[in-house]
């Protein structure tokens, strides 16, 4: 399918709204025709330039895969992002809203893929294609004013409000837990902000990576070996600020902690 749009352009304005930490105006505003398949070729033109920068894609992440999030962004089908090595924060480490726009963080349940995905693939497979499965939490932050009011081309095309990731150090065998069953808990400054349990996330974290293989099969990808894989959030996302510790405890799964810096 040919286009509608500048990809490049569009992608450059999206990069430099990104590194200048600026808001913009959702593309479809000035480009209402901009599809979602549109959104995915500016996406990739995006990260093409990341790379030229000299950062490394490490893995995928799924977004509205829970019905908070569709509720919190007012958008439907599940869509993914691509993270890179710089998105990586350590556990226990720091984030720098003020090197953002508008961060917010989630809870996720995140694999490692061993062997490679592709196509229609079953839960067994998937779980047979996992060497991994931990606590992480990711921090969004689109480049769209206000968080809000855009098309889902406008935000598959700002690689699904990607931003940064912070992973959990234990890791188990996908098979050892039952992945729908797990009490997630999110907490900032000894708070709860956010509860679920992972079903919450696609009523299985393992549907997200069967979600996104078919994704990817649409555009003539495959998941590869050795892929990082968020799953979704489990609740709405927390707007973070400077002086905030943000903890996330999940059954069988442990902690992941973060602090806000200015």
């Amino acid at each position: 399918m040919t286009s509608t749009v500048d990809v490049a352009a569009l992608a450059g304005i999206l990069d430099a709204a990104r590194r200048e930490r600026r808001e913009i105006p959702p593309l479809s505003h000035a480009h209402p025709t901009l599809t979602v398949p549109d959104g995915y070729a500016v996406q990739a033109e995006g990260i093409r330039l990341r790379e030229a920068q000299g950062e490394r894609v490490v893995g995928l992440k799924m977004g509205f895969t829970s019905e908070a999030k569709r509720q919190q962004m007012n958008l439907g089908s599940p869509i993914f992002g691509v993270l890179t090595d710089r998105m990586r924060v350590q556990p226990g480490g720091v984030v720098r809203v003020g090197a953002g726009i508008h961060p917010r963080i989630e809870p996720e349940i995140a694999f490692r893929t061993s062997k490679e995905l592709k196509g229609t693939v079953t839960r067994d497979e998937v779980l047979d294609a996992c060497d991994a499965v931990f606590a992480a939490m990711e921090v969004l932050d689109s480049r769209f004013v206000g968080f809000k009011y855009f098309s889902l081309p406008d935000v598959v095309a700002d690689n699904a409000s990607s931003s940064l990731f912070v992973p959990g150090t234990l890791e188990r065998a996908p098979r050892e837990l039952d992945l729908t069953k797990l009490q997630m808990r999110m907490e900032v400054n000894g708070k709860v902000e956010g509860e679920a349990r992972s079903d919450a996330i696609s009523g299985d974290p393992v549907v997200s990576l069967i979600q996104l293989c078919a994704l990817l099969a649409e555009r003539g990808q495959v998941l590869p070996a050795g892929s990082l894989v968020l799953s979704g959030a489990a609740t709405a996302a927390y707007l973070m600020k400077p002086g905030d510790h943000v903890r996330l405890t999940v059954d069988g799964l442990g902690t992941v902690e973060v602090t806000a810096a200015p």
